[in-house]
């Protein structure tokens, strides 16, 4: 069975308008046409080669010429993939199998569509979080790609390329965000293979989707003394971000997510316990005075909460979202009062707390994941093994310098 596919140019039956191309299939003699919504004049169409002629036209053309080429190489990369695949298979095929096939695969195959669905599914099984990082990364893909449409074919070793040094040159992220989002893309891109909508052609071998180990954030116990008796008893909302931050500070470095679902139920007998979003470890934290008089501050300001982050029924991710990008602005705003450099953010607090134990001599084993190790298995294995009691003499220890 012999199959061909050409690029044809049908002029317009009107002077001086463009034409249109179309892809021309012969299977077994049967001959037929896909349209496509590329659109060109007669002048600037090669019919012996099949190809755009891209300087024939106006400086202000040949962008648009050279992206219609580059979408026909990626369509007809596309229906020789579905013929070699059929001719592969032991079943026989028709001319209209062919197309068939070619637009199930277009419908689905541009690679923000694929992420589209896959972020769909993704919200559909209540992984949210999950969703939020796959959005993240499409976003800063269509950013790159100037909200061009590209094809899951056309996801490659050089466009990858591409992306991260726009990543790192014109967006100026750092290693790490860019190996996230090249992550995130490569994990959508293979599960599009799995499923049959493009071939593997590895585009993610020559970028890097490693993780630098980052340098940590912290700040000295000094710089938190001032933080704490800065007055901002006329700036409600300064004051309220800095709260959060010595919050975390007192409870060895909670994270803002753990912080904004904390309830009145997570104290349980002396102790504030509660599950960490990112790994459903169960921690417990003694009740010191501290946090007591700082929950007590904000008392009655949520209505489901310990802690005013999310004070209103219905989208709490929303809200908490907004209200931690607020804070971290805030903190930039309280950062300058203090005359820190550089600017405090709620990550920082994590770090601080791990510094400060290490200052005074506590033992690594003591100081939990973001406080120095490098992994959450090495957190978890430390944090069994100890007596929680260990722990909350070391944040005593902690706080009693404040």
């Amino acid at each position: 069975m012999t199959t061909s596919v050409k690029v044809k140019f049908r002029p317009s039956t009107v002077t001086d308008k463009e034409g249109i191309l179309y892809y021309q299939i012969i299977h077994n003699r049967t001959v037929r046409q896909i349209t496509t919504a590329y659109k060109l004049y007669a002048t600037e169409w090669d019919t012996t080669s099949q190809t755009v002629l891209s300087n024939s036209s106006t400086p202000a053309r040949k962008p648009h010429l050279t992206l219609i080429q580059k979408h026909l190489q990626w369509d007809i990369e596309r229906l020789r993939q579905i013929i070699a695949t059929f001719s592969q298979s032991d079943q026989r095929f028709s001319a209209d199998d062919i197309i068939t096939e070619y637009h199930r695969l277009t419908t689905q195959g541009t690679f923000s569509k694929f992420m589209d669905t896959l972020i769909t599914q993704y919200e559909a099984h209540g992984q949210i979080r999950t969703a939020e990082t796959y959005t993240a990364a499409r976003n800063s893909f269509i950013r790159f790609s100037h909200g061009e449409e590209i094809p899951l074919d056309g996801i490659d070793a050089l466009l990858m390329q591409q992306y991260e040094s726009w990543l790192l040159h014109t967006a100026g992220v750092t290693n790490n965000t860019s190996s996230f989002y090249m992550r995130k893309l490569r994990a959508a891109y293979n599960v599009a293979v799995e499923r049959g909508l493009t071939q593997q052609r590895h585009p993610f071998r020559n970028v890097y989707t490693g993780k630098d180990k980052t340098a940590k954030r912290a700040v000295p116990l000094e710089i938190i003394k001032r933080i704490k008796t800065l007055d901002l008893s006329q700036a409600p909302f300064l004051q309220l971000s800095r709260d959060l931050f010595l919050f975390s500070l007192y409870t060895r470095g909670m994270s803002f997510i753990d912080m904004a679902w904390l309830k009145k139920d997570n104290l349980q007998s002396g102790h504030l316990i509660y599950r960490r979003h990112k790994t459903g470890q169960q921690l417990s934290i003694k009740w010191e005075s501290c946090m007591k008089e700082l929950v007590k501050k904000y008392e009655g300001l949520a209505k489901h909460y310990l802690l005013p982050i999310i004070v209103n029924d219905g989208d709490e991710r929303g809200q908490y979202k907004r209200m931690q990008y607020r804070v971290n602005h805030a903190l930039k705003r309280v950062s300058e009062m203090a005359g820190i450099a550089p600017a405090l953010t709620m990550y920082v607090a994590r770090h601080s707390w791990a510094s400060i134990a290490k200052s005074k001599h506590i033992p690594t084993a003591i100081i939990s994941e973001g406080m120095g190790h490098d992994s959450e298995q090495t957190t978890r294995i430390y944090l069994a093994s100890l007596d929680a009691s260990v722990v909350d003499k070391a944040n005593k220890k902690i706080l009693d310098l404040l």
